[in-house]
């Protein structure tokens, strides 16, 4: 957030807005620190900077609204990704009202693109949403990937391997370094040749991660019993692999 201070006393009048993830998935699994949203919040209103959310990663999946609902912080604009379609290619932007009413036909601003409003992938959005909107939903899927999140700390200990690992609702992610992880600086900590081999290990064990360590993950509304159960074997297999 010093940083942040910094680059607009540096900057004054020169800064038009701040684009984040508010949880970040780009450089691994890394959740805000205390106050640092808040923080961004304020700095962006006292300079007349906007505040945008890259929610790609978040929207749809660490809350109903999001992490902006999750930690209480409310953007001038927000980016969703393909989430909000089931997995097609369909994207969204949304913000205030003084800022949307510039876009055409409304205002001045044209913008246009060649999937956009696919009815295809509408349909499939209203579908995704509306089995997202299902009693305790979100409660589901958090213990879900927390129960995940576990299975990788368990494994880990029992074999000796230092690993950092965590999720904000359906979101979560894992460091093969002991922490704490609160930037890409620290994230450079983890050991990428283990996790080569230990990407490679799950696959063999059926359980696909991403195969690069600086990614974050995901669980659905199909992970149940049976699939942690597969899970939890294949992350014991993984760390024995590279204890």
């Amino acid at each position: 957030l010093e940083a942040v201070k910094q680059l607009f006393a540096e900057n004054p009048g020169e800064i038009a807005g701040v684009i984040l993830e508010p949880v970040v998935g780009n450089a691994g699994f890394i959740t805000p620190e205390p106050g640092f949203l808040e923080g961004i919040r304020e700095l962006t209103k006292e300079h007349g900077a906007l505040l945008v959310f890259d929610e790609v990663m978040t929207g749809f999946r660490v809350a109903a609204g999001g992490a902006q609902a999750h930690y209480g912080i409310t953007p001038d604009l927000t980016c969703l990704g393909k989430v909000i379609g089931g997995g097609l290619p369909v994207a969204a932007y949304g913000g205030r009202r003084d800022i949307m009413a510039a876009v055409a036909p409304s205002g001045k601003m044209y913008q246009a693109g060649t999937l956009s409003g696919n009815p295809i992938a509408m349909a499939a959005g209203i579908a995704t949403l509306r089995e997202l909107q299902a009693p305790n939903r979100y409660a589901s899927l958090t213990a879900t990937a927390e129960q995940v999140v576990d299975v990788v700390r368990t494994a880990g200990a029992r074999h000796g391997v230092p690993v950092t690992a965590g999720n904000v609702g359906s979101m979560w992610g894992f460091f093969l370094c002991a922490g704490p992880v609160t930037d890409y600086d620290s994230a450079k900590h983890a050991d990428t040749k283990k996790y080569a081999t230990l990407f490679h290990t799950l696959l063999e064990h059926g359980v696909y991660v991403a195969p690069s360590q600086f990614e974050a993950a995901f669980v659905s509304t199909c992970h149940g019993a049976r699939e942690l159960s597969v899970t939890a074997a294949a992350f014991d297999a993984a760390f024995a692999a590279i204890s």
